[in-house]
């Protein structure tokens, strides 16, 4: 299955099983799915709908147990383990509902680093960690380390981390589960804003109406299948 022009993903009769027998447990049950670029997507659904195992596919963290998926073009499904890492690094963008950063770094530091790992020229990391700290609020916290931010402030730091190199794609799981309603939609602004600006493409998981009201898109996924879209 090619990828049509415009489409930054698109999955194919996507099956993902975990164990093997009578223990194995199909999470992910033949998902079908089409996203342009530059669009702001939400997948929502109760726990153990399939959204986190589907966002994990799709930014190449794991392999379908059957199925297709491609981004911008390419086959990542038919690519190596190291040019699917390849791929994550420089071209995709990652917010995990654990922040992950590392302890020892300033958020400056952890988003730095980020840049670094992606390729970014020397010349020009300072400037975009700063400037991704920046869109998320945190620029006079930029010099604390992880113990020394709430909740909030680390998962901003994330927010921060996954998009100072500007990457295609986004994927963000729950990204503002930790934040306050007002912080939330001020983060939104932010990903709306890279959307319509940068041209990026976003795909979230969420829970909370408001954010529903702000996507483009809504994908609900039950019992490991796409039920609908609005």
């Amino acid at each position: 299955m090619q990828s049509s022009t415009g489409d930054m993903i698109r999955a194919s009769a996507l099956k993902r099983t975990f164990g093997r027998g009578i223990g194995a447990v199909t999470v992910l049950k033949g998902v079908d799915l089409s996203i342009p670029s530059g669009r702001l997507i939400a997948f929502k659904g109760r726990s153990g709908s399939g959204k986190t195992t589907l966002i994990n596919l799709l930014s190449a963290l794991d392999r379908p147990t059957e199925g297709q998926i491609t981004f911008a073009g390419r086959d990542l499904t038919a690519m190596s383990n190291q040019e699917r890492d390849l791929v994550r690094r420089k071209e995709m963008g990652l917010i995990f509902q654990s922040f992950a950063l590392i302890p020892l770094m300033s958020a400056y530091e952890n988003v730095e680093f980020i840049l670094r790992v992606a390729g970014v020229p020397a010349g020009g990391r300072k400037e975009a960690a700063i400037h991704a700290l920046e869109q998320v609020g945190l620029k006079s916290r930029m010099h604390h380390r992880p113990f020394e931010l709430s909740g909030g402030e680390q998962q901003r730091t994330a927010i921060a981390r996954a998009i100072a190199h500007k990457p295609k794609l986004l994927l963000a799981d729950e990204p503002t589960a930790e934040l306050d309603s007002r912080t939330g939609l001020q983060i939104m602004k932010v990903f709306r804003d890279l959307v319509e600006s940068a041209g990026m493409t976003i795909i979230m998981t969420t829970h909370d109406p408001a954010i529903m009201e702000i996507v483009d898109h809504v994908y609900e996924l039950e019992d490991g299948q796409i039920v609908a879209k609005a």
